[in-house]
């Protein structure tokens, strides 16, 4: 019981601290109790994080002021954003950190809230109407926690001004690819000299040309899924698409390495690589990396590029850390309110989203903290 009621109060005194640490970017004491309030609600045991039972753990009686603390107070999200992976840097950053690109659905009702469209949602599988946030999570031998958002607005709001203007998008917003704003946020966090040994991400980010040519001039080593059809300089003035690359790969070529635990256990499949691009950078490497079940032979592709000496084991564990995204999505969704709000317009959407981060990054550097204490990590 002791360790237990000792447990909170350092909590409760760490969260304090947060708190106090991003009060400058609240002008008024009465807007920064109220986001100290909104982070102790996101952090509390209610099934729901939306306004109503923010306002009922803070001891409001109607979800006014919190929904003011979204919609109308003074304050800059981008600069809690800032101080949200400032925290995570200071707890959880480590020289071999990977940045993880991807992006989550926000499911709705009706065409007011911004962004909002049918559209395809990986969180529900399949079209529903929803908004899109792109994210980047940060990801080391510490823990992982999201750090940068941006939302996605399709060109079907971009194009109608007026519509734009009613859900408080601003004149200057225009459209922007999913992998655009991944560079985005990439270049605010490699601009940060955020410590970075890797990025990875999935298909729909790895198959952009564009993206992978800037992380290259940049020299930042990645991993980047892409699909069968993907296009791939096999030699000199010669292309192949990566399925044909992996159909040569020798039988003797593929190894068993796990790509770390994942929700199921130990993820375990079989890999080879195949270097790609021969007239490359002295001291750089391009490869294909081949990922094959071992239950049905299935066959995944990631498009890397790194340190000439980075071994096959190494890129295997930077594609595996992919999976942290999804278990931040989770996490976010079900302890800290990701997608509990009920705002419309595009500034809200930001200043919940953000908040909640911030809630699920003090979560996740306590859970450090705690693996520390207990041996872990």
């Amino acid at each position: 019981m002791e360790t237990a009621l000792k447990q909170i109060h350092d909590w409760a005194a760490e969260l304090e601290t947060l708190c106090e640490q991003i009060a400058p970017r609240f002008g008024r004491i009465e807007v920064r109790h109220r986001a100290s309030g909104f982070l102790q609600g996101l952090l509390s045991a209610a099934e729901r994080k939306n306004g109503w039972q923010l306002a009922e753990q803070a001891g409001d009686h109607t979800p006014d002021g919190m929904q003011r603390l979204l919609n109308h107070a003074r304050w800059d999200a981008e600069a809690v954003r800032d101080d949200l992976r400032g925290y995570v840097v200071e707890h959880l950053g480590d020289p071999g950190g990977v940045l993880v690109i991807d992006e989550t659905g926000f499911l709705k009702k009706g065409t007011k809230s911004a962004g909002v469209k049918r559209q395809y949602s990986g969180t529900a599988g399949r079209i529903e109407n929803c908004q899109i946030g792109v994210f980047v999570a940060y990801a080391s031998r510490r823990g992982h926690a999201l750090i940068d958002r941006e939302l996605y607005l399709p060109e079907s709001w971009t194009q109608d001004r007026p519509r734009c203007r009613q859900a408080g998008i601003p004149d200057s917003v225009e459209f922007h690819t999913k992998p655009q704003l991944a560079r985005r946020m990439l270049a605010r966090v490699l601009e940060a000299k955020v410590p970075t040994a890797w990025v990875t991400a999935d298909e729909v980010y790895g198959g952009d040309g564009r993206l992978r040519r800037w992380l290259e001039e940049r020299d930042v080593a990645h991993v980047l899924a892409v699909n069968c059809n993907q296009s791939l300089v096999s030699g000199l003035f010669r292309f192949e698409r990566a399925d044909q690359l992996a159909a040569r790969i020798p039988a003797g070529a593929w190894r068993h390495l796990s790509a770390g635990q994942g929700a199921k256990g130990e993820r375990r499949y079989a890999w080879a690589r195949v270097a790609i691009r021969p007239l490359r950078e002295p001291g750089r490497g391009h490869w294909l990396l081949v990922r094959r079940s071992l239950a049905d032979r299935e066959l995944a592709y990631y498009v890397c590029y790194g340190p000439a000496q980075t071994s096959l084991a190494e890129l295997v564990q930077v594609a595996g850390v992919r999976w942290t995204v999804e278990c931040g999505f989770q996490q976010g969704k079900g302890e800290t309110g990701l997608d509990h709000y009920q705002v419309r317009r595009y500034q809200a959407w930001y200043r919940h989203v953000t908040l909640s981060m911030l809630a699920q990054a003090f979560l996740a550097v306590q859970r450090a903290r705690a693996a520390v204490g207990t041996g872990g990590g």
